[in-house]
């Protein structure tokens, strides 16, 4: 047996050395004011949130963020457990353990940067759900978080990281200072990074109902005789942009942090461009020239991340842009739709990205291809419903992710 570096003295066997790997992870922003929770309710303050895994382990590292901090945050306690339901705050207290971070309880984690906790032998589920509770006695002075969770948070006052559960709990759909978890997996692991706006976010998906089509993927990967050592590891932003900040700071800008810095990825699925789109002509329509400028630019975008990944051996997929003709949001017009169609020919086309995904054709409506299908349509014709997440989860081929 031997010690691997970055294992913090778990043996491992010399013939079959393994790798972490990245189970479930979240891109983190600056929540906006109505996302950000009370300061005042963040002084000696006990939060627990549920994450959804995709694949499993017998040996987990967590993630802390302080991304967008102004200030060092001090963690005084952090712990793990599973949780006995997806909406609630109860935990098995036979299963909770602590955390530590480089042998310690408390960790202070710096201004802008992430802290990776020691590896914890903590058998986990491919598909399970894991409570991260932790406990801060001040009051970070800038919240680093994930809005769109999808899945409900729950904070007290007084540190409580143990309690079996918080019945007295605020709660909140939202997460905030988790950016990840990792798996220690065979020599064959690997993930798959989805980089995308609030379409892979999952809007309009079930609250702590973990129908997203990344969590169909992950599902459909954990049923292949080849996939369950595949982590999916969503890195969606709703209101996310290529070129401009928009919710959260544009793609390019968080690529390194959100695809580059997670732990085993060899795929990246960019399914970025509608809000672009959308948001040129929100408050009036533009002339071509700048339709056209708008189009090259998007593409150079996209050449950009395929540069970059190419450069850390991660293998690119583009993924086609869903129909949202009818939102009321973006009202879009005729040169808008052209627009789509000029970028999805370009992401179809060989040689662009190495291999593609076609979510406009799962989900347009065949008699109106500019429209969603209805039975996919949210009602906003702009999102999925979970019927339509379904079936964008269900139209990735898995061949794709063949080692």
């Amino acid at each position: 047996m031997v010690f691997l570096p970055g294992t913090c003295g778990i043996a491992q066997s010399s013939i079959a050395p393994q790798v972490w790997v990245g189970t479930w992870a979240a891109s983190q922003q600056i929540p906006e004011s109505q996302n950000a929770l009370p300061s005042v309710d963040l002084n000696d303050v006990t939060i627990r949130q549920i994450f959804h895994l995709s694949m499993g382990g017998s040996t987990l590292r967590v993630h802390l963020s302080n991304s967008f901090g102004t200030e060092p945050l001090h963690f005084t306690s952090v712990h793990i457990a599973r949780p006995l339901s997806a909406s609630s705050s109860a935990i098995d207290l036979a299963s909770d353990k602590v955390l530590r971070f480089a042998g310690s309880e408390d960790v202070i984690v710096p201004a802008g940067a992430e802290y990776i906790s020691d590896p914890i032998n903590f058998p986990a589920a491919a598909l399970s759900n894991l409570a991260i509770t932790f406990h801060l006695a001040t009051a970070p002075t800038q919240q680093t978080g994930h809005p769109g969770s999808r899945a409900t948070s729950y904070y007290v006052h007084g540190d409580l990281v143990d309690a079996a559960s918080l019945p007295d709990a605020h709660k909140v759909d939202h997460w905030y200072q988790v950016s990840g978890i990792d798996v220690l997996a065979p020599p064959n692991g690997a993930s798959i990074v989805a980089l995308g706006d609030s379409i892979t976010d999952g809007h309009a998906s079930i609250t702590n109902g973990n129908d997203r089509w990344t969590d169909v993927l992950a599902g459909r990967l954990q049923a292949s005789s080849s996939g369950q050592n595949i982590g999916v590891l969503n890195q969606g932003i709703g209101g996310n942009h290529l070129l401009t900040d928009g919710l959260g700071p544009n793609t390019l800008a968080r690529f390194d942090r959100d695809v580059l810095a997670q732990s085993g990825v060899r795929w990246l699925i960019v399914f970025e461009g509608v809000n672009d789109l959308g948001g040129l002509t929100r408050n009036g329509e533009v002339s071509l020239a700048e339709h056209s400028l708008l189009v090259h630019r998007i593409l150079g975008a996209y050449q950009q991340l395929i540069l970059r990944a190419h450069a850390h051996g991660i293998r690119v997929i583009g993924a086609t842009i869903t129909p949202y003709t009818g939102s009321d949001y973006y009202h879009p017009g005729p040169r808008n739709e052209a627009d789509r169609q000029e970028i999805n020919q370009w992401i179809r086309t060989p040689g662009n990205f190495d291999a593609v995904i076609d979510f406009d054709k799962a989900v347009r409506d065949p008699q109106h291809p500019d429209h969603l299908l209805p039975a996919y349509d949210c009602g906003d014709h702009l999102h999925p419903s979970p019927a339509g997440y379904r079936i964008m989860g269900e139209a990735v081929p898995l061949s794709l992710f063949t080692h």
